[in-house]
């Protein structure tokens, strides 16, 4: 795949979206679909080049059983191909859920009297670090309500405080973002705090839906919200995630436009997103959210296997909303990453007991409530590796560079590597012996797999330096 010099300035994009509702309708409505569409669209995908609209739109109106299996089948192929077997762990960890939106699917809104509102203190943000450090977490999102007391200088405060908190072997090795869309100067100050990856999800796509569940407060402005992350890109941030949440509109719409949004990102500063998210309307305090487009299982497995064809090098997140079984089978199909242990209550990480979720106190309601250590033990038994690898980050592999080696699939040559050697400081650091036996076992079956002899001998290496105690050995 080959990336165009910038086109467009922040000018020109605030001044014409680039979502189009009646040229995705076109597509989905006008896009004929056949197995032997399918399979050509597939093989494309597998020679690890980006889809256009008009082949996601063929994806998408596959409907027969034959041409959804070989979706799938080409999605778990792709996702070996770029990523390997390796799936990265995070936890998100909520500091404060003021609000001054309504939105009506969230339990943050304003206009909840029922929330129980919470802003985490300095000492009470070092505790729940310390807390999740004890648990084995290096990767952390931290999640804010968009409020007027967030402001990015805050946030950068929290970013390098989380990164000062080291706790035994602990250590928050990076540290995303999931807040407000920031004008240009402050996409800059939460930059120069050394932060990861931005997260700004669009929620829903489509400008009449949008209206209807945005309510109050500068959410309600579809535009700026949109726009968001090429302020981000001006700033220098060039390392962004979107998202939708599927269930306000029809996902068949949202998927295009996820893919649209892609391209924009392309085209204007020859990065794309670096992850995509793809939550499903849960549980919330006081939710009012009807559900027409509440999306099924089957076409959630389908939707992801599309999304992971169409943007073979972005990382695909699948949280912890979804149940435990679900999460298990749909990683298969191009789930890259994936959050454990997750708590969203704040303050929670750090309480001595878990107690049922109460959903005045959170966003939604978590379905995966296994923790950090039972999901590792549960990805080595199918010889997945779990991975707290945040290597790219620290030596410069992002943006364009990012891009360079994740676009043909270099960058699995970095991801096996990396996630052997934060699966070994796991074992060493915070694994009980059952996990620890079967841990050790996989690392090995992965280096008798091995055929690059240097890189296997410098693996070795670092694994046995892990063992007597030297940490963050990135390959």
């Amino acid at each position: 795949m080959k990336f165009h010099p910038q086109k467009y300035t922040l000018q020109d994009v605030s001044m014409k979206p680039f979502i189009d509702e009646k040229e995705i309708w076109n597509y989905i409505n006008t896009t004929e679909s056949s197995t032997k569409t399918v399979e050509e669209i597939i093989a494309k995908s597998l020679s690890k080049q980006r889809l256009n609209l008009s082949e996601v739109a063929v994806l998408i109106n596959a409907t027969d059983k034959k041409s959804i299996d070989l979706i799938k089948a080409g999605a778990k192929t792709l996702k070996k191909t770029i990523y390997g077997n390796r799936i990265v762990l995070f936890a998100p960890l909520y500091i404060g859920n003021k609000c001054q939106n309504n939105c009506s699917y969230c339990g943050f809104r304003a206009t909840n009297k029922e929330a129980v509102r919470k802003t985490l203190n300095d000492q009470e943000i070092i505790n729940e670090i310390e807390a999740l450090q004890e648990s084995g977490q290096k990767r952390l999102v931290l999640v804010y309500g968009e409020h007027k007391d967030y402001s990015p200088e805050y946030i950068a405060q929290n970013v390098k405080l989380a990164y000062s908190v080291k706790k035994g072997n602990g250590e928050i090795r990076r540290v995303n973002i999931n807040a407000a869309p920031m004008d240009i100067e402050g996409f800059k100050t939460v930059k120069d705090a050394g932060i990861g990856t931005f997260q700004i999800f669009q929620e829903t796509y489509h400008p009449e839906a949008y209206k209807m569940y945005h309510l109050g407060g500068k959410k309600a402005d579809f535009n700026n919200r949109l726009t968001s992350l090429d302020r981000a890109q001006e700033a220098g941030l060039d390392d962004v995630g979107i998202g939708v949440l599927f269930g306000l509109y029809d996902w068949r719409y949202e998927v295009m436009a996820l893919v649209r949004h892609t391209n924009h990102l392309e085209a204007c500063y020859n990065v794309g997103p670096h992850t995509i998210s793809f939550p499903r309307i849960k549980d919330a305090s006081s939710l009012e959210v009807g559900s027409k487009y509440f999306v099924s299982d089957d076409d959630f497995t389908k939707l992801i296997a599309i999304l992971r064809l169409a943007v073979p090098y972005t990382g695909m997140i699948l949280t912890a909303r979804e149940p435990a079984e679900l999460r298990d089978e749909i990683m298969q199909y191009g789930v890259s990453q994936i959050d454990g242990g997750t708590k969203i209550e704040i303050g929670s990480y750090a309480k001595v007991k878990n107690s049922e979720q109460n959903l005045n106190k959170g966003q939604f309601k978590v379905s995966d409530e296994r923790s950090l250590n039972e999901i590792i033990n549960e990805l080595i038994d199918k010889e997945q590796i779990p991975s707290f690898c945040t290597a790219c980050y620290r030596v410069g592999r992002t943006g364009q560079h990012f891009m360079e080696f994740s676009v043909p699939g270099f960058i699995k040559k970095f991801c096996t590597p990396n996630a052997i050697i934060t699966l070994a400081e796991y074992l060493v650091d915070y694994a009980d012996d059952k996990t620890a036996e079967k841990g050790w076992k996989l690392i090995d079956k992965n280096l008798d797999e091995m055929t690059n002899e240097k890189l296997k001998k410098s693996l070795i290496d670092r694994i046995e330096r892990v063992k007597i105690g030297e940490r963050d050995l990135i390959y």
